[in-house]
């Protein structure tokens, strides 16, 4: 049976039985910020479990895609050492919310097993939890399984629970005695030793309590059923081998990176190990990629990261010197490409990005290695590497310390952690400290003061653009004054404002502060501390004191530009997520009035077919007139709980505000935004392109500044159309014509430039001197190129013998050389080394071959000097 029929047997058995087959949730958990990656099979039900979702359904089967590299369950020191531990694996479960229990729960799993599988009953142990009496009564008295067969656990081993608190409950593992040739040879070996002679197959979950925060065990009037079976490890046990990787399902796998690195499987446990996690890292790295988990420095991608450079290195111990990953991706996903559809859809993004972050490691990893290498020899002696060198390794050459302390650990040596971590902590508080621009060093400990003094302002600009409000400081030159005159420029700070200060990439609000003795423009707002808002402001009247009652007036224009910016931009990226993909994060924005530019992570261009969907599709919904309704004070992890997109980079309190836009957008957002979509009227992408390695920038227009741009380009239509004397309706097939004709005079020009030079070359040889045997050509003719150049020449050495030719040209403000030898003294002179001598008169350098070489200058006013100089080069040959 392969592990393909495996899975599918699972799966059929339990529809048979009546379940629901559910295809596999993300490795992304959705709605889980407790979970770095899906890691269990019940983790897609989990509200259902706690009673947060209904589905039409009460029985359940699924083959889950997980990975355990991160956090609680991290296997990856362990991958490629035993046999049974993997980053990524499939879940095989059945589940049931409340319709049958342990009876049914057993029998199924026994059936399968002894039934279907045809596993040996004989060969089969299980383990309930010591006081659970019902489970083992229907082991021993239902299925017929010896007492003596069943062993009763510890809470630690056997009962299961979602949190500290919530729904919990014992559990029942089926265990397979795999026989000596597996066990530790200990006397003691028995069920629960940690060799891989008892093997767990299958472990049945029974939730059946509801624990409160006091420890105390409450029945649920429903209790559940949720189980779990590795499908790489029942597949080795029906397949009859040793270890999951000689299953067909990683097998093949490593046969593509024997065939890449030339070594054999079977003969070097050193190799073997390489072998093995090369093979398992890549349907880790092949699964994350393609439901979105992109490499960076923290969270997820970090994880990502981290396990694609473990598999590249121990591709090098195999003498792999070149990026090879992304290749064996490509034979993974059209190997699982029918039961995961997704890996074909998204195969050329996959095999690109892991190729790319191949590329990238393999730039700095020869010099970090060559390092590492020299400390390794430096202190084999004291067996320790110190946390300065770990730290260099990691922020000059990317070497995760975990990727430094695996190759240390081969040499027997220890890493300083400790350390590294103190290194890093000098390296943040250099970075807080590293305030630059004009006066800020001097302002920012004046903030704080103004903070810690419990000055602060309240923000009133989300329901009003004018308000009332008392100056508390003003700043200038980096000190607090008492007054501002006429033309000044200083900040001011008031107890209350409608101006929204600059942050989450929408800029600050402009308008007019009005007081009793004078006024002044706002040219910007900023808000560098929470609850601190800095009005950088002109006086353009009077004068303005502290302690003076102002008027605060936002412009009202401006303010509603970007709003229907910001607003577009949260349209906008809910349609990439649609349109590009569910990997596309937030990597940086900017929202003013002019114009949105929305950064985010994609390692290919957008194309023009999908730019003009998303446009499409954003400027429908903005057609929909959607209301855009806020949530204020929501406690943070209830926020992300709902489905809220939260900025990684971005810092937010306790308690946060969700803006939702329709039934597709909801962000965690501080921003001002319309009241309903359809204020915003157009949308338009003016431009998508690239903004840093992996990361794409998409510029766009809305609301006035889309129409005014959109009339702009009427105009240019209106004026191409004058010019052309055509109307703008023909205005394509008019260019397409002149283009056509500017072409055909271009070909006629340049046949009648060639044949007008050919024609002259004969008489240009008249110009040559005869230098001991040789004739020596060196002159001046009206070529405009390069191209022209070399038409000369060639003409030239097909009629000629013992000729050495140099011509120069003028154009645009350069100037052009050619050297040209005919074969027969070729061996004599070397066209080659007569440019580089030449060359550097007309400021630029040359070369080519010894028959002909070409070079190009600034100075073209010294170009006789050139040609004059091969006269002195032959005559002293």
């Amino acid at each position: 049976m392969t592990g393909k029929e495996v899975r599918s047997t699972f799966l059929k058995y339990f529809e048979d039985s009546g379940h629901n087959v559910v295809k596999s949730s993300s490795l992304i958990p959705k709605n889980d910020p407790t979970l770095l990656f899906t890691n269990a099979g019940m983790v897609q039900f989990k509200d259902v479990f706690l009673g947060l979702e209904k589905r039409d359904y009460q029985r359940a089967a699924s083959s889950q895609k997980c990975v355990r590299a991160g956090g609680k369950h991290n296997d990856l020191e362990n991958v490629g050492v035993t046999a049974r531990h993997h980053t990524f694996f499939e879940m095989l479960g059945n589940f049931s919310f409340g319709q049958y229990f342990k009876d049914k729960a057993i029998e199924f799993a026994w059936e399968l097993i002894t039934g279907v599988y045809k596993i040996p009953e004989k060969k089969l142990w299980v383990t309930v939890f010591r006081d659970d009496d019902e489970a083992f009564d229907l082991w021993n008295k239902t299925i017929g399984l010896p007492k003596s067969k069943i062993i009763r656990m510890d809470e630690k081993d056997n009962f299961w629970s979602m949190g500290d608190t919530g729904p919990c409950g014992p559990c029942s593992e089926i265990l397979i005695d795999q026989g000596e040739s597996f066990g530790c040879g200990k006397p003691t070996c028995a069920v629960g030793c940690e060799c891989d002679r008892y093997l767990e197959l299958w472990n049945l979950v029974f939730m059946q309590f509801d624990r409160d925060k006091n420890g105390s065990l409450t029945p649920l009037p429903n209790p559940s059923i949720d189980t779990g079976m590795g499908l790489e490890r029942i597949t080795a046990v029906v397949q009859g081998v040793k270890s999951n990787y000689e299953t067909d399902l990683i097998r093949e796998i490593i046969s593509n990176f024997e065939e890449l690195t030339g070594k054999q499987y079977g003969k070097d446990e050193k190799v073997d190990i390489s072998l093995r996690v090369a093979s398992d890292h890549i349907r880790a790295l092949t699964f994350l990629i393609s439901d979105g988990v992109l490499p960076s420095n923290e969270g997820r991608g970090y994880v990502l990261r981290r396990i694609l450079r473990r598999a590249v290195r121990h591709l090098r111990k195999l003498e792999v010197t070149d990026p090879a990953l992304f290749k064996v991706a490509e034979l993974l996903s059209k190997k699982m490409g029918d039961t995961y559809p997704d890996l074909i859809e998204r195969l050329s993004f996959v095999t690109s990005v892991i190729k790319n972050e191949e590329e990238r490691f393999f730039e700095t990893i020869d010099r970090g290695l060559e390092l590492l290498n020299l400390e390794i020899e430096r202190h084999k002696d004291d067996k320790h590497i110190p946390g300065d060198v770990l730290f260099k390794l990691y922020d000059t050459f990317g070497f995760p310390v975990d990727l430094t302390e695996d190759i240390a650990k081969d040499s027997n040596l220890s890493v300083d952690v400790d350390g590294f971590n103190k290194n890093m902590e000098i390296q943040k508080s250099k970075s807080r400290k590293a305030w630059k621009g004009s006066g800020e060093e001097q302002l920012m400990p004046l903030y704080k003061e103004f903070s810690s003094g419990g000055l602060s302002t309240i923000f009133s600009g989300y329901k009003k653009l004018t308000d009332q409000g008392r100056i508390t400081a003003i700043i200038s030159s980096g000190g607090l004054v008492d007054s501002a005159a006429e033309g000044e420029v200083v900040e001011v700070i008031c107890d209350k404002t409608p101006f929204y200060g600059e942050s989450g990439g929408q800029t600050g609000d402009r308008g007019l502060i009005l007081g009793e003795n004078g006024q002044a423009e706002v040219l910007d707002t900023q808000k560098p501390i929470t609850d601190l808002f800095v009005h950088r402001c002109k006086v353009d009247k009077g004068s303005l004191w502290v302690g003076d009652k102002v008027e605060l007036r936002v412009n009202k224009k401006f303010r509603q530009g970007s709003k229907a910016h910001h607003t577009a931009t949260h349209i906008l990226q809910a349609t990439l997520k649609e349109i590009i993909g569910d990997h596309i994060a937030q990597a940086g924005s900017y929202v003013g009035p002019d114009r949105l530019r929305f950064d985010f992570s994609h390692f290919e261009q957008v194309d023009n077919k999908n730019v003009a969907k998303i446009e499409e599709i954003v400027n429908a919904r903005l057609r929909l007139d959607d209301s855009v309704k806020t949530e204020t004070d929501v406690p943070y992890d209830e926020a992300v709980k709902t489905g809220a997109t939260a900025i990684f980079e971005e810092k937010y309190g306790d308690k946060v505000r969700i803006v939702s836009i329709g039934n597709y957008s909801k962000e965690l957002c501080g921003g001002t935004h319309l009241d309903d979509t359809g204020e915003a009227g157009l949308f338009k992408i003016i431009t998508e392109t690239s903004s840093a390695a992996g990361v794409r920038r998409i510029e766009a227009l809305t609301g006035e500044a889309c129409w005014n741009f959109m009339r702009g380009q009427e105009d240019k239509l209106t004026e191409a159309s004058l010019i052309l004397k055509s109307p703008t309706s023909d205005l394509i097939p008019r260019l397409k014509k002149l283009i056509e004709e500017n072409e055909k005079f271009k070909r006629e020009l340049n046949e009648y430039r060639s044949k007008s030079i050919s024609s002259k070359t004969q008489d240009l040889i008249k110009n040559a001197k005869e230098i001991d045997g040789v004739n020596v050509l060196s002159m001046e003719i009206p070529a405009s190129s390069p191209g022209e150049l070399r038409k000369v020449w060639d003409d030239l050495k097909s009629k000629n013998k013992a000729l050495l030719a140099v011509l120069g040209s003028k154009s645009s403000g350069k100037a052009f050389l050619l050297v040209g030898v005919t074969n027969d003294i070729k061996n004599k002179y070397n066209a080659g080394e007569i440019i580089k001598e030449i060359s550097g008169h007309i400021g630029g350098s040359g070369g080519g071959r010894p028959d002909m070489a070409q070079a190009g200058g600034t100075k073209p006013e010294k170009l006789n000097e050139a040609l004059d100089g091969v006269y002195r080069i032959v005559s002293n040959n």
